[in-house]
């Protein structure tokens, strides 16, 4: 049985601005915690302000690895003006466009798990294009649409280690269930066709999956 998070890491998460439940945030805490065993980086593609940030870091300092963050820090489609998940205090009134980076710089700072943590700013596909340390969990919780989630899927679950996790979020078979598409069940759809990744759990929408063979 894995270890729950410290109460001031969940008062953190929960503090968070973001949209995993309480639930599927511990289902992740619980695979990082698994895949840190391996002695490999943790990494999630779609940082927002932190919140799942939070309990990857937080296993990441249990099992004395690293956890890496992947976000342009400009909102995904959903998040963007007029559409149900945006909120106006992440907007930069300067130039007018989404900023996420210092909500989740401040995420961070008052979990104490700074040190724990490399944020990459960038776009997904382009890191991962020169990224070349092998991975021991990939956790993707990026744009929704197929395009964003085919290249996350792509880009990164290549630097997956032999036994380590793929974890997706927001998985949600039903069509009725899902806000912005299907693009994530899609993916994990995939990931099972593919031969090389077999479930494990699954929590609410999230889903691990570990890596049993070769591809993508």
């Amino acid at each position: 049985m894995t270890a729950a998070p410290a109460p001031d890491v969940l008062a953190a998460f929960e503090e968070a601005k973001g949209f995993m439940p309480l639930d599927e945030g511990l289902a992740l805490h619980g695979a990082a915690l698994t895949a840190g065993r391996l002695g490999l980086p943790l990494l999630e593609v779609g940082t927002y302000c932190g919140r799942s940030t939070v309990l990857l870091a937080d296993a990441a300092r249990a099992s004395g690895v690293t956890a890496v963050t992947v976000d342009h820090h400009r909102g995904s489609e959903e998040q963007q003006p007029g559409w149900d998940y945006h909120d106006p205090e992440t907007v930069d009134p300067e130039v007018g466009l989404m900023d996420t980076l210092p909500a989740f710089r401040r995420t961070l700072y008052r979990a104490g798990l700074e040190e724990h943590v490399v944020a990459v700013v960038g776009r997904s596909p382009q890191v991962a294009g020169i990224w070349g340390t092998p991975l021991g969990l990939v956790f993707v919780d990026g744009g929704h649409t197929d395009e964003h989630a085919t290249a996350d899927y792509e880009g990164w679950a290549p630097h997956l280690a032999e036994g380590g996790l793929l974890v997706i979020h927001d998985v949600f078979p039903d069509p009725a269930d899902e806000f912005t598409g299907q693009a994530p069940y899609r993916i994990y759809l995939r990931a099972l066709a593919s031969g090389a990744f077999t479930e494990v759990s699954a929590a609410g929408s999230l889903r691990v999956l570990r890596r049993t063979g070769a591809g993508v």
